[in-house]
């Protein structure tokens, strides 16, 4: 198997967990802002509302938005060096684009590492309302890192085999 076919099915795996990811933060937004909405309504009909719509979409939205980080990775919407990078030549770019992707990979695997910490910190921590240990909702950091890194490898992975433009699903830097 060639460098470039090993990239394209490594890449074909990212698109298909990018689009899982998508689809989960979707339904988290949406179970968030009905959760929102019940909270809302709840405060018109009934003289305290309900006192568990803050808590759970408040652990709703944190999911969502780590969850999200793994999609800008795969879209490549994160934060970059685009003033650097625009202004040097094809090679240096190449160098400096992949030296970003293993920084990236790195940095999230290290989060990943630490959030786990942060899970079994959790085991004796509980929620407010709900009486569950915040393992839970501190699992969003390790498992949406995880998927980060991956994704972040997926693209280290598609710019080392210096896939064509049109291969892949993202828009290089």
């Amino acid at each position: 198997m060639t460098l470039s076919a090993l990239a394209q099915r490594i890449e074909s795996v990212g698109r298909r967990v990018n689009r899982v990811v998508e689809w989960l933060c979707a339904g988290l937004v949406a179970a968030m802002v009905l959760v929102v909405w019940l909270g809302v309504i709840g405060r018109y009909f009934t003289e305290g509302g309900f006192s568990w719509s803050e808590e759970l979409a408040r652990y709703l939205m944190i999911w969502a938005a780590l969850l999200a980080v793994s999609c800008a990775a795969w879209w490549r919407e994160h934060v970059g060096l685009d003033l650097l990078s625009g202004k040097l030549p094809p090679g240096p770019r190449r160098v400096l684009k992949l030296a970003i992707d293993a920084t990236c990979v790195g940095f999230f695997a290290f989060m990943c590492v630490y959030g786990i910490d942060m899970v079994a910190e959790g085991r004796s921590q509980y929620s407010t309302l709900f009486g569950i240990t915040m393992q839970w909702p501190f699992a969003a950091v390790p498992v949406s890192s995880a998927l980060a890194a991956f994704q972040f490898g997926v693209r280290l992975a598609t710019d080392f085999a210096d896939l064509p433009r049109g291969e892949t699903a993202a828009v290089p830097y």
